[in-house]
Order: C-alpha cells, then sequence, then structure tokens
C-alpha cells in the first residue's frame, strides 16, 4: 500500500469530509470529496488499499462517520496517527475500518512510499526504507469488530 503522509497535528473531520457535503451518506458520493480542503489532488492520487498517515489528534472537530465513510469510500484501507481524536477512533473501528496509533511515523516516512502492515507483530515496515515501526497490536474486542467488518455486523453474526 502506498503512503499519503500529512505531517500536521489535529486535521479535523471538516478537513477530511467538509460539512457542506454532510446531507451525502453513501461511500463514492463521499469519497469525490474526501480530503479536498487540505489536499485539492488526494482524491486524484490515491489508490484502492492505499494508507493516510498523519500526526497527532487525527479526526478531531466534529464527530461525523462520513469521515470514516469518506476515507473508505477513497480506497483508503488504514490510517496511521500519532494519536487520535476520542470519538474518530472508535467511529473507525465500529466502521470496521482500520486505525493504527505510532508515535513519530508521520516524521519518518515519506508521501509515496509503499508500507506493510503486519498486525500481529504490530509492525510497519517501509518498503523504500527497510525501516520497521512498531506499534501496540489492537486490543482483541477491536479485532474482532473489523475481522466482522464493523460492530453492526459483528451484533447481526451474533444474534445468528
Amino acid at each position: 500500500m502506498k503512503a499519503h503522509v500529512y505531517k500536521r497535528d489535529h486535521i479535523n473531520t471538516d478537513e477530511i469530509i467538509p460539512a457542506r457535503y454532510l446531507n451525502m451518506d453513501q461511500e463514492v458520493d463521499l469519497a469525490k470529496h474526501a480530503m479536498e480542503d487540505l489536499d485539492i489532488d488526494f482524491i486524484k492520487n490515491v489508490e484502492l488499499g492505499d494508507a493516510i498517515i498523519a500526526g497527532r489528534n487525527f479526526g478531531c472537530g466534529s464527530s461525523r462517520e462520513h469521515a470514516v465513510w469518506a476515507l473508505r469510500g477513497a480506497g483508503i484501507r488504514a490510517v496511521i496517527a500519532d494519536s487520535f481524536a476520542r470519538i474518530f477512533y472508535r467511529n473507525c473501528i465500529n466502521n470496521g475500518f482500520l486505525a493504527i496509533e505510532c508515535k513519530g511515523v508521520s516524521e519518518k516516512i515519506k508521501s509515496g512510499s509503499e508500507i506493510k502492515i503486519d498486525l500481529k507483530k504490530g509492525e510497519i515496515l517501509d518498503l523504500n526504507t527497510g525501516n520497521t515501526y512498531h506499534f501496540a497490536p489492537l486490543p482483541e474486542f477491536a479485532q474482532k469488530i473489523l475481522n466482522a467488518g464493523g460492530l453492526l455486523n459483528l451484533v447481526k453474526k451474533k444474534m445468528l
């Protein structure tokens, strides 16, 4: 997967998906506007399976699942950040979207680098440099939700 690196803290949900598009709820429609106020060329450059890497407090601001939907709809597989706003992080997990905290990685991996994530080992490998960065593996409950494709899917499976 290719890394799209934003060496910035406090990227908020209005930058991820501007409020003027919150009248939409389909990922394909939201994706067209993902990150456009921060990076007008984002949607042109992103490919299915890519990752966003950013600094501290990613997803701060308004609580909106639309931000997760827009990124997922754009083809982003994971967001890796120094830290996440609490509600955004939980929205990611609840929607079956991978969010990884890995301190300092936005200063080490370059935009365009090919990376590989190993969730079991808690490692991010920068294939361009050969450097490996470690993160705490996701808690078991989060893994179960992600593996099910989101919280609603997990609940449905348990009810059947």
